[in-house]
């Protein structure tokens, strides 16, 4: 072998040459800190979300084929990138050169918000083209599948990529032959007359072609490369690593023997994730991607042989030609698609995942795998016990009377590992349907795959009937046994997976058996054949309606227009600048943070010495290192910043290691040594805060009416509780902040990912002792923040720049994903319990409820969050006596936080809960007793605040009517009447989303507007740009205001510098304040110009700021908005907290499989009242955004604790955010026509989260479907489903003969894997 080695690809075109390069980097960070190509994000460093997608092109030199495939950058050593060329978003397109057609339409289209996503989505979209010009909509979504968006819900991403479809309109889903687009099918009913919308966002007349001839070649230079450089064994030395790229095959094996420890590597998809996450270090890397025999792809009679290092996509598609559906079917929901390009075949097969999707299949399907060792070539089945130097994989052609199916259940229906997952195989010999040979093999239930062979040994000679079903059920139970405390939980459901499983392939293989021989076998009864079938999964389609403006409104107006986000297509390019895409400053130091590893625990010592003793560390701050300023209250009470005496959760910031590399800082922070002295109590649940009455503060009251003297009238009482899961923010962009000394006078720029500049600069200002005058806050953009990037960032902010009193540098901080997850905390866990006292017809009388979220170790915002939970748990119903009452509980968890809705979504489910357990119990549907209770026009709140419901009611019609309600609801009960192990739901659900701070002072706003003398504006403002697209709506205002085109107009970010004391962004109400302040400044200063416009009515804009100038006229002005006035007394239970409702409704269609828990959202219909729409664009996009992610809090979003306080779930891996698979197949969303004028901005309304309590509607319709199947197995009694309403509960509430069949533990045995906070 050679000495260190040289590497050579390229970058966008340009040729790369590294001379002396570390194996340990990937290429992520060295685009973006080497190379300064930062438009390729880093969202959580383990493939899991997209955000670092690139393509990769590679030649081979003996097909003379080249080969583009989408890689995650995070993943991908760069040594492994010898002769590839490598395109990055930059290279796709810029606005200095061209755009990319794919670019344009992404983001004229409206798919990005707050665009972090969006350079991923880009590339995946832009790979797929560069395969398949015209893909069809199947590959379409199978390219997005790997990439995660929290912003937009992905229809307009959808939208923009079927334009290049060849049927670009059409949902290609002939039902009854006729398709979508004809008139009357799926066709929606228009608004009344006179109030015509649009049925367009965008033109796709505009749009440029898509021209290939136009794509960068791949580099002549690096084809000569592959053709005429001799072959050889490269090898690159760094510091720690090794990484040896063997040629050949023998090569490959005398590296092995030489270095028997050392990994195979192909694609790093699962050496990489454990060296990232689990601190795996391997010295020396093996990586035979050049060697042509494991590559191999060989026909014959008997079976098809491949190379082990195809990669899973090569594998696919090579599949797609032969007869192996149940594999094909596993490739197609196995991670997303770039990990399918970077995974090879051997390295899934050797790295003996207990989750593994293939194994299990490869394991009963007579595959063979042929490794290559020093001695000899060895026939193994793939769970081997040694791992291969080289490997081909062999698999036999199916025989007559053989049949093999796989199985999967995951928590999200596409890139999410399994749960459980199985191969199942029978032969039967020359038909006789006795089983001959039988294998069954499981993932997800041990350390490896398991077999169950003695079940399969027993069964073999018996006749394939309903008996042998029943004996093989309980035989495989007996078999693969789980523990109660197996790793991973969900115990009992994946118990009667393993039977469920069985039971299909059952159905499956007598179903074939009757094709073959309908004499013999008589088959399957009609209700049972839809256990074979997938979930509905049409391609997606969906509406938006609108409202079209004022016919005498000017045409340059651009108020109420769908104007396309204004930093679109720089994200899609990746020239818009987060705060980790700032160049890295001379001296720049990198701070991490050392968290709490207990629960709660008193610090006994720490030690530092090993950290500080790494090459590259600088300091260590610790408590002292504040000088006195160790807390800090924004909302009562005071926060510590670093705590060394006694930690109360797991992932408190105890210290933070700074070095002169991320690398180096994030290395040496695991080196910190902390002895810890456990104490009692550890309060993790709100069960156990409860009993020992750990809360903060006292209860918070709402009563209205006499509820006491209610129930004693009404004809029922029904009493219940509900439990609802956290959620994690799950924003793109990690929490981010660079702190930059000045220099002189103490100064100091903070740039920071923060909803909430003001508090920065204050915490800052505070922990450095300085005023804050001397401390600048600047925010150009943030990478999405739903209410995550206030309370935590303000405190690591401010311990971020202390390093600079001692060493005057440039300090940054970026948390990794997991880290991220830990420390920020989320939404509040709930308990609801509830008393209703109503009437047979359904009329609700009397309310009682009671509230509890779980805190976690500090205050943060949580009172904040029960008091709004309170204000708004009527949602849209007159409850004539009640009484709410919330407490806020103290636990040893990280401490959570507002998260978009703040207190809404929680309450608001409670409340429907209810609901829909007192229509069950009248009889009656509950869609009827919840339009019995509803407001009926004007009305008064329980705090006695006056409410004009008109529109609600007209939501509601318009939603009945859209989404052709009754006929649907037959339709679905027909359904659910011939099918046995599938049913559909379908539920509707009202909203009344109050939007107000409860304070005059929270909801003041200022702007400043400059005129320039060239006739250019410059405009400033208090808000945040989150992806909500406050800037494009200010610009808007300014525009109509001054009577300028847009163009004129410019924002530059929000910095305390320019507007002081602004409140924090969130709320919905960020552009209805900050759009009033802007309209004021400019009213100012068209003002002060009209005698200097009316001079000269037809000059420009240039002629009238000179003319201003030469008088004297200032063209600079301020805007400010005192606040909507805003009050509530919680002693009398009175007040005016809120300024305006948005109502809406939304009706949701779904499938659910009753024997796995999977469901299909198959249709959502969203009628909403935004009053004036200043975007409808933006509108609609804050709409849906917030229904998906309202539908992932309900339904997949699932946060896991160890028993012990630690969270589980700390990335896309484990917690699972909605996927484009996820969307609705149909999602029609449409606006009420402006009705009622306002003081509002234009007579608009805030809509960042009213729709994510909307997403509840898919809860209540999978809780229909559960209804239906419970009720079909004569299963009468109170029906209790706790939200996230996961696979797992969905398929334990169809209980049957499985679920019944299976082994129990007794609470108290064994101690749970994780416990529901």
């Amino acid at each position: 072998m050679d000495g260190a080695a040289e590497l050579v690809f390229c970058v966008n075109g340009r040729k790369v040459i590294e001379k002396n390069v570390d194996p340990e980097t990937m290429l992520l960070p060295y685009l973006r800190k080497k190379l300064q190509l930062t438009g390729t994000k880093y969202g959580c460093g383990g493939g899991g979300c997209g955000a670092c997608t690139v393509m990769i092109s590679r030649y081979n030199p003996i097909t003379k084929r080249i080969r583009h495939y989408p890689a995650n950058a995070c993943l991908l050593p760069i040594c492994s990138l010898h002769g590839a060329a490598v395109t990055t978003v930059e290279g796709v397109g810029s606005t200095k050169a061209r755009i990319h057609p794919v670019q344009e339409r992404i983001a004229k289209c409206h798919g990005t918000q707050c665009g972090f996503c969006t350079p991923g989505m880009v590339m995946s979209i832009y790979t797929l083209l560069r395969n398949h010009p015209e893909p069809t909509l199947d590959q379409l979504t199978d390219a997005l599948g790997g990439n995660l968006c929290r912003c937009t819900g992905y229809r307009p991403i959808i939208d923009a990529c079927k334009t290049f479809c060849k049927t670009s309109g059409c949902c290609q889903s002939k039902e009854n032959g006729v398709c979508c687009l004809d008139q009357g099918i799926n066709e929606l009913p228009e608004f009344e007359e006179g109030n015509k919308t649009s049925p367009k966002l965008f033109s796709e007349e505009e749009f440029l072609p898509l021209d290939p001839t136009q794509e960068l070649i791949f580099p002549p230079e690096l084809m000569i490369m592959a053709e005429k450089q001799p072959q050889r064994t490269r090898v690159f030395v760094g510091d720690r690593m090794t990484w040896i790229s063997p040629v050949t095959l023998k090569e490959l094996l005398e590296a092995k023997v030489k270095y028997p420890q050392a990994p195979i590597v192909m694609g790093n998809t699962s050496v990489g994730p454990e060296v990232r996450f689990k601190g795996a270090f391997h010295p020396v890397i093996i990586s035979p991607e050049c060697i042509e025999e494991l590559s191999v792809v060989n026909h014959a009679d008997d079976g098809l042989t491949l190379g082990a290092g195809l990669s899973l996509a090569q594998v696919k598609e090579i599949l797609k030609t032969q007869t192996y559906h149940a594999l094909l079917k596993h490739l197609g929901t196995l991670a997303g698609c770039q990990i399918r390009n970077m995974a090879s075949l051997g390295g899934h097969i050797v790295s003996r995942h207990l989750d593994s999707d293939l194994n299990p299949l490869l394991a009963v399907g007579n595959c063979t795998l042929n490794l290559l060792s020093k001695v000899n070539l060895l026939f193994l089945p793939p769970f081997l016990s040694e791992e291969p130097g080289g490997a081909v994989l062999k698999m036999t052609i199916l025989y007559d009377w053989e049949f093999v199916s796989a199985f999967r259940q995951a928590q999200r229906q596409q890139n999410a590992l399994a749960i459980v997952n199985s191969g199942m195989r029978v032969f039967f010999g020359e038909g006789g349907g006795i089983i001959r040979e039988l294998s069954i093999a499981y993932g997800g239930v041990g350390p490896t795959t398991i077999c169950a062979k003695n079940s399969c040994q027993k069964l073999i000679g018996r006749p394939w009937n309903e008996e042998m079903l029943d004996a093989a059920c309980r035989l495989i139970l007996d078999e693969v046994s789980l523990p109660g405390w197996a790793p991973g939980g969900k115990v009992e459901f994946k118990r009667t997976l393993l039977i469920s499983f069985f039971f299909k392939f059952y159905l499956k293989v007598s179903q074939i058996l009757k094709t073959m021989d309908p004499v013999r076998y008589p088959g399957l009864a009609d209700k049972y054949e839809s256990a074979l079938e997938d979930l509905h999964s049409r391609n997606h389609w969906g509406t938006s309606k609108y409202q079209v403006g004022n016919p005498k409104q000017l045409p340059q107006d651009p108020i109420g227009r769908p104007i396309m986000h204004l930093s679109g297509i720089k994200h899609t390019t990746g020239e818009a600048i987060y705060c980790d895409d700032m160049p890295v400053l001379d001296g720049e130091l990198f701070l991490a943070f050392v968290t709490s590893s207990r629960a709660h625990a008193e610090i006994v010592s720490i030690d530092l010495s090993e950290a500080l003793s790494l090459p590259g560390v600088v300091d260590i701050v610790t408590e002292e290192d504040l000088r006195g300023v160790n807390s800090f209250g924004l909302f009562g009470e005071p926060e510590k910043l670093l705590e060394t005496q006694e930690v109360s959760c797991v992932g408190q910031l105890v210290c933070a290691v700074v070095a002169d590399s991320e690398v180096q800082a994030k290395r040496a922070a695991k080196r910190v040594k902390i002895v810890y002295q456990d104490l009692e109590p550890v309060i993790l649940t709100i069960e156990e805060a409860i009993r020992h009455h750990s809360f903060f503060q006292g209860e918070r009251k709402l009563e209205y009416g006499n509820v006491d003297e209610a129930f004693k009238v009404v004809d029922q009482i029904l009493e219940g509780e509900i439990h609802m899961g956290g959620q994690e923010h799950f924003y793109m962009e990690t929490q981010s902040m660079l702190a930059v000394p000045k220099g002189e006078d103490q100064e100091m720029d903070v740039y920071v990912s923060s909803q909430f500049p003001k508090y920065i600069q204050d915490i800052v200002a505070a922990t450095l002792k300085v005023p804050a005058n001397k401390i600048m806050c600047h925010v150009k953009r943030v990478g999405g923040a739903f209410g995550g990037k206030v309370t935590k960032t303000g405190i690591m902010a401010a311990i971020t720049p202390s390093p600079h009193l001692l060493h005057g540098c440039p300090v940054r901080c970026i948390l990794e994903r997991g880290e991220d997850m830990l420390i920020t905390g989320g939404r509040h866990p709930y308990l609801g319990k509830y008393k209703a006292g109503f009437m047979n017809d359904g009329r609700i009388l009397a309310l009682d409820v009671e509230h509890y979220c779980n805190g976690g170790s500090t205050l943060d915002e949580s009172l904040f969050v029960i008091e709004i939970g309170l204000l708004k748990v009527d949602n849209a119903y007159k409850f004539p006596n009640l009484r709410f009452r919330g407490w806020a509980c103290r636990t040893n968890l990280p401490s959570n936080t507002a998260l978009r809705g703040f207190g809404f979504p929680q309450s608001g489910l409670i409340t429907e809960n209810c609901i829909t357990e007192v229509a069950a119990k009248c009889g009656l549907s509950p869609e009827k007793v919840r339009m019995m209770n509803m407001y009926k026009e004007i009305d008064q709140t329980p705090y006695k605040q006056e409410i004009d419901a008109t529109n609600l009611i007209q939501c509601w019609k318009e939603c009945m009517a859209t989404s052709s309600y009754s006929l649907r609801k037959v339709a679905v009960e027909k359904f659910n009447s011939e099918n046995y192990w599938k049913k559909k739901g379908l539920a509707m659900v009202p909203l009344k989303f109050p939007v107000g701070v409860l304070s005059t002072a929270a909801a003041q706003a200022a702007a400043l507007v400059h005129i320039y003398l060239d006739g250019s504006v410059l405009v400033t403002h208090g808000g945040i740009e989150m992806g909500q697209g406050v800037h494009t709506k200010m610009i808007q205002v300014a525009s109509r205001e001054l009577r300028m085109p847009m163009s004129n107009v410019h924002l530059r970010g929000t910095s305390t510098e320019t507007v002081p004391n602004a409140n924090v962004s969130g709320g919905s109400l960020v552009a209805d304040l900050n759009g009033l302040a802007v309209k004021d400044a400019c009213q100012t200063l068209l003002k002060r110009l009209e005698p200097i416009i009316s001079k000269n009515p037809k000059g420009t804009w240039k002629d009238w700021a000179q003319a201003a100038f030469d008088e004297s006229i200032s063209l600079s002005a301020t805007g400010y908005f005192r606040g909507y006035e805003s009050h509530m007394n919680w002693e009398t239970g009175e007040g005016h907290p809120f300024e305006y409702f948005v109502f809406g409704a939304a009706c949701s269609e779904v499938e659910i499989d009753c024997l796995t828990g999977a469901h299909k959202n198959i249709r959502t219909d969203i009628v909403m009242d935004i009053g004036h729409s200043i975007n409808p664009a933006l509108d609609v996009g804050q709409i849906e955004g917030a229904f998906i992610q309202g539908m992932g809090l309900y339904t997949i979003e699932e946060l896991k604790y160890s028993p012990q306080g630690v969270l589980y779930t700390r990335g896309p891996d484990q917690y699972k955010i909605p996927a484009v698979s996820d969307v609705p197949t149909e999602l029609h969303v449409s606006f009420l026509p402006p009705s009622q004028n306002s003081n509002t901005l234009y007579s608009s309304k805030g809509l960042g989260e009213p729709g994510v309590f909307l997403g509840c509607s898919v809860f209540f319709a999978i809780h229909d479907a559960v209804r239906a199947a419970r009720q079909e197995r004569g299963l009468l009694g109170p029906l209790k489903l706790d939200s996230p309403l996961t696979p797992e509960k969905i398929r334990m509430a169809c209980e049957d003969k499985f679920t019944k069949m299976i082994p129990r533990d007794e609470p108290g045995s064994y101690v749970p894997w994780n416990i529901p906070v």
